[in-house]
């Protein structure tokens, strides 16, 4: 008789090990006891950012709006006694790899208050009611450590307008949006917490959670321009050992419409294909192959072309070459 009782308290203490988790694992000491508790990731003191606004080229605009948001942190009775209030939240919205994120980490660095950073998907769990619980538990934490940021990355992920559920059912997802926008504006918020947050996608948003309130400023991140590029390459060629007659402003110049994202790529490629060659220094031929294999990709040399297609390809490409020159060449009134 005792046999089965030992067994079932073996197995008892084993299911409460496996359910408590090691200490600093995904869900912390107490594991699925503390599902409910917020993932964010706090930067405070000891853990500050080493990004500053040095870093971030080519957005003069966005850094300017996001400066305010700082200096205001730093200097709140400069605002407060000409009867100005905090903004309550800033949305960075731009294509993928114009720098939302860096822009964010650089805020971070610079405003020397407690930054809490997660992303969208980080609230959405299988359990009903958890995304509601990390909410109250991030602003929750927040107000203790006010004023500080809170930094939600790809906020589309629980952010989506509601109503548009198929299944007709109380979806977790909604519960989730419904409790941050009382977090955000309700009758229990407190000022000193700013909320940051940066998304591609825009117009999937709930039109409560970017009405004036709640979203106060809605910074607009595009593409950077020629000027823009040239920053940029700047600022990812300081790592890399160049050559001297390195000339930026072509490198700039050949490629528009290139996002941060996509010059840091170039560099790091043309970086590969020199020290592939052996070379002790980076080259403009170098590059000139890197922007060929992020446009077009690897190059295929054992490709067989017949002498027709390759005739049809000479006129296209001449076609792009003659356009491209007449574009880069100055308008004469």
């Amino acid at each position: 008789m005792l046999l089965p009782l030992i067994l079932i308290i073996g197995l008892w203490i084993l299911l409460m090990r496996k359910m408590g988790g090691p200490a600093g694992g995904s869900g912390g000491p107490g594991g699925i006891f503390n599902i409910g508790k917020s993932k964010a990731t706090l930067f405070d003191k000891g853990t500050r950012v080493n990004i500053t606004f040095n870093d971030v080229a080519g957005l003069d605009e966005a850094k300017v709006e996001v400066m305010e948001i700082v200096d205001f942190l730093k200097n709140p009775k400069k605002y407060t006694s000409l009867g100005g209030k905090i903004p309550k939240g800033a949305l960075l919205v731009g294509p993928p790899g114009t720098g939302k994120t860096l822009l964010a980490k650089a805020m971070a660095g610079e405003a020397q208050v407690p930054f809490f950073s997660m992303s969208g998907s980080d609230f959405v769990e299988l359990f009903v009611g958890v995304g509601a619980s990390r909410v109250r538990d991030l602003f929750k934490q927040a107000r203790e450590k006010a004023p500080c940021i809170i930094f939600i990355d790809e906020i589309d992920a629980i952010g989506r307008a509601r109503g548009k559920n198929v299944m007709m059912s109380n979806d977790e997802r909604e519960n989730t949006l419904n409790q941050l926008l009382v977090e955000m504006d309700g009758f229990g918020t407190d000022s000193g917490i700013i909320i940051l947050a940066a998304t591609n996608r825009p117009d999937v948003l709930d039109s409560a959670l970017l009405r004036p309130g709640r979203f106060d400023r809605q910074i607009s991140i595009d593409k950077p321009d020629l000027n823009g590029r040239e920053h940029i390459f700047e600022v990812h060629l300081k790592p890399i050992k160049k050559s001297a007659n390195l000339d930026i402003k072509k490198l700039a110049s050949m490629t528009p419409g290139f996002a941060g994202a996509d010059i840091a790529n170039v560099c790091n490629e043309a970086a590969l294909i020199a020290a592939r060659k052996g070379k002790t220094e980076v080259e403009m031929d170098d590059f000139n192959d890197a922007i060929d294999r992020v446009i077009g990709g690897l190059e295929k040399k054992n490709k067989i072309i017949s002498p027709e297609e390759k005739e049809i390809i000479a006129y296209h490409e001449a076609g792009h070459a003659i356009c491209g020159w007449y574009r880069s060449m100055p308008i004469r009134s």
